[in-house]
């Protein structure tokens, strides 16, 4: 059992003169007496589990760090901590306290050191620590935090010289504050063009860019803006800004970083992102995924690419330098192309993709040794840990091997790897994220931590259970299928059909603190989840197929699936509902207009509902010109106009079921204005229907007690027209 050191190590709490945090948050998440004697998993209970974040392992592979967030469901916000634990031991211990957010925790070179990101100052910044956790400094920003922009991401080269740091800069007269100076009290946006807003939040010009400085005097300030003063986009991209798609070389002279330079109407259109290395020395940047005419004789990589016009994103570097590794989608517009693992030499400028022959994704890759990578791929609904070996130097035309490493349901997120060892978080559609130690020869799992024990030592979960359903094409379809906890096959249970996002996102073994399927088994509910057309880790054709098609093949999945289970003599197929959110929640508006009386009950969360609206409402035009077939006006096309024959609005008169319609006021992916013209035409029919509406959530529900919210209303809307109470 793991072993939980209760004494925090104070000295990193309070080390610095310009601590400035408040009383800790208090966090009793001890389950009640009622809730252990119920054994169930409730919305309550799971707002009580830690959850295990951004992890890092220690650079002679001995201690694992990483964050972890608590919530206080009275105050309605959480607090995220830094932990170390001893893999031999099974030993955790806490290094900060809940007085303030410390986290994206990492290790110096040498392994004294711990740098990580901290609002304990007033503003969050990059500060450093021992490793014991003691002498905490402050790095960027000013003393006192106060008026200084937030770092959002961080990154300290190898040799300790340097750090680069996100944050963001002010390019663009946007605000009418700033085009009409004289009036300064004045409230309006101003455009000229597309992107007007993004994800959840309007373009008032303000950009993400990469600054680099050096470590010498503390704190760093200043620093070089290498995306430039005036650039008008963001680096890393929006919207989710992920800081992984920046790295630095080993020498610490470097960095690589994703960045896509449009603007407008041609950003809103296109996913061509490039890779760019900026050198330190020269202060100059380079485009590695546009062709160069000096290129040096072919090394091991063969020709290059004669252009890369979609997704290239995540550099890595190889441990000497020469390459570097990262992913790219080949197909312009089209967000959801094979990520494939490539390799551009750095010495011929030459690529070659490493994946040609492999028919899944890569996704976080990480060099294990100079002629081998560690990637995951997402492989039947499962995300595995694989391994590339390098071809030799002399054989151009040799395919490169790819091995399978690990095993099982389960889903492998992430991993960090040092002196041979890996450490990976995993989940399963039954336990949220811990962290397991992976023996890099066989593949072999051992969990190394319990972060939740007291949890599932007293909460029973449903049996999941791996069903392969005959579609009506002929092929085999992946569908989990949750029971109950405390099954009874000789009793009938309500069946509930989950209706995946994305499109193009797998139903893996994940565990959500939204979509979550062991707490829709524990309100006794069987739950239907199909790996439908349009998924990952079934090949490209399979997860092609989707794209101008929302109306066809993967409906008559999702409907194969259900059908499949409804014969089962322990589910009532006379109560059962159907539920989804985002293309989840399109597919729940098809569905309601030809169901032909399979359901009870309808959750619609954040769905699309008028394909012709949508199209204007939306901000990321290559989703739908990709997904759709391009705009409502192209009459001349026939995919396009196919798909707009199909929109859930023209079907609306055969709605004949109660419905609960779900959305959120900052969604600007699928906008608000789609559900509420669902929910008024369910009204003006005489459907009951339910429109909740949450002013501070955008696409999905964060906030813990919107989440309470939204489960309550979410179950009793199914309780009360599914199950008849």
């Amino acid at each position: 059992m793991k072993k939980i050191l209760l004494l925090m190590i104070l000295a990193a709490a309070g080390a610095a003169s310009c601590d400035k945090r408040p009383a800790p948050l208090t966090i009793d998440n001890a389950l009640t007496a009622d809730e252990i004697t119920a054994g169930r998993l409730t919305p309550e209970v799971m707002w009580k589990m830690s959850r295990a974040g951004d992890s890092s392992l220690s650079p002679d592979g001995s201690k694992l760090l990483y964050q972890q967030t608590d919530y206080s469901m009275s105050e309605n916000r959480g607090v995220t901590t830094l932990w170390i634990e001893e893999i031999v031991s099974e030993t955790a211990t806490r290094l900060t306290d809940g007085t303030s957010n410390n986290l994206s925790p990492r290790w110096s070179a040498d392994g004294s050191k711990i740098y990580f990101l901290s609002d304990r100052s007033g503003s969050m910044q990059v500060w450093e620590m021992t490793a014991r956790g003691t002498d905490a400094r402050q790095l960027t920003g000013s003393g006192n935090g106060e008026g200084v922009s937030d770092v959002e991401g961080f990154g300290v080269s190898p040799d300790g010289k340097h750090i680069w740091w996100v944050q963001t800069v002010h390019v663009a007269a946007r605000k009418s504050s700033d085009v009409h100076a004289d009036l300064p009290k004045s409230q309006a946006r101003i455009y000229d063009d597309l992107m007007a807003r993004h994800w959840d939040y309007w373009d008032e010009g303000d950009y993400r860019h990469i600054f680099v400085g050096e470590l010498g005097k503390m704190p760093v300030t200043g620093g070089k803006d290498i995306i430039g003063a005036d650039a008008a986009w963001d680096a890393p991209l929006a919207p989710y800004f992920d800081m992984a798609e920046i790295a630095w070389n080993h020498a610490g002279t470097k960095l690589a970083y994703t960045c896509k330079p449009l603007t407008g109407t041609e950003y809103a259109v296109s996913t061509d992102s490039d890779i760019f290395v900026y050198d330190l020395t020269t202060g100059q940047t380079q485009n590695i995924c546009k062709p160069r005419t000096n290129a040096a004789p072919e090394g091991i990589c063969g020709k290059r690419e004669p252009e890369m016009p979609g997704y290239d994103k995540y550099p890595v570097w190889s441990p000497d330098d020469r390459y570097i590794a990262f992913r790219s989608m080949r197909r312009a517009g089209n967000e959801s192309d094979k990520e494939r693992l490539y390799l551009y030499d750095c010495r011929t400028a030459e690529m070659r993709d490493l994946t040609e022959t492999f028919d899944y994704n890569a996704a976080n890759v990480a060099w294990e040794s100079p002629d081998r990578l560690l990637f995951i791929a997402p492989m039947e609904a499962t995300h595995q840990i694989c391994r590339v070996t390098l071809p030799k130097a002399d054989d151009k035309d040799a395919v490169p091997q790819i091995e399978v490493l690990t095993q099982g349901d389960h889903d492998i997120n992430a991993f960090t790897l040092a002196k041979g060892h890996i450490a990976a978080e995993v989940c399963t559609i039954s336990m949220a994220t811990e962290f397991f130690d992976v023996n890099p020869a066989t593949g072999t799992m051992v969990q190394i931590s319990e972060i939740n024990k007291p949890i599932y030592d007293n909460i029973r979960m449903g049996n999941v259970q791996k069903r392969w359903v005959k579609t009506t094409d002929g092929k085999e379809m992946l569908t989990w299928v949750i029971l109950p906890p405390d099954f009874d096959a000789t009793k009938k249970y309500p069946v509930l059909l989950y209706c995946q996002g994305g499109p193009q996102s797998v139903v893996s073994q994940f565990w959500s603190y939204r979509w979550n399927f062991q707490l829709m088994a524990a309100q006794g509910y069987i739950v239907v989840a199909p790996n439908r057309r349009g998924l990952p880790s079934f090949g490209q054709e399979w997860l092609d197929q989707i794209s101008g098609d929302y109306s066809g093949q993967n409906i008559r999945d999702y409907l194969a699936a259900i059908d499949d289970v409804a014969r089962e003599p322990w589910a009532d197929e006379t109560r059962m509902g159907c539920v989804g959110a985002s293309y989840g929640g399109y597919s729940v508006y098809f569905l309601a207009g030809c169901h032909e009386r399979r359901f009870k009950a309808f959750v619609s969360h954040c769905g699309i509902f008028d394909f012709d609206s949508m199209y204007g409402h939306t901000e990321e035009l290559w989703f739908v010109n990709n997904d759709y077939g391009g705009p409502y006006w192209d009459k001349q096309n026939a995919v396009a106009q196919r798909s707009y024959a199909n929109s859930p609005h023209k079907f609306v008169t055969n709605w004949d079921t109660p419905i609960l319609i779900v959305t959120g006021e900052k969604d600007f992916r699928i906008p608000y204005t789609q559900s509420l013209e669902a929910f008024t035409a369910a009204r003006v029919q005489g459907i009951p229907a339910r429109l909740v509406e949450f002013e501070n959530e955008a696409h999905q529900v964060f906030k813990p007690q919107n989440s309470l919210v939204w489960n309550r209303e979410f179950f009793g809307w199914l309780d009360k027209y599914v199950k008849g109470e």
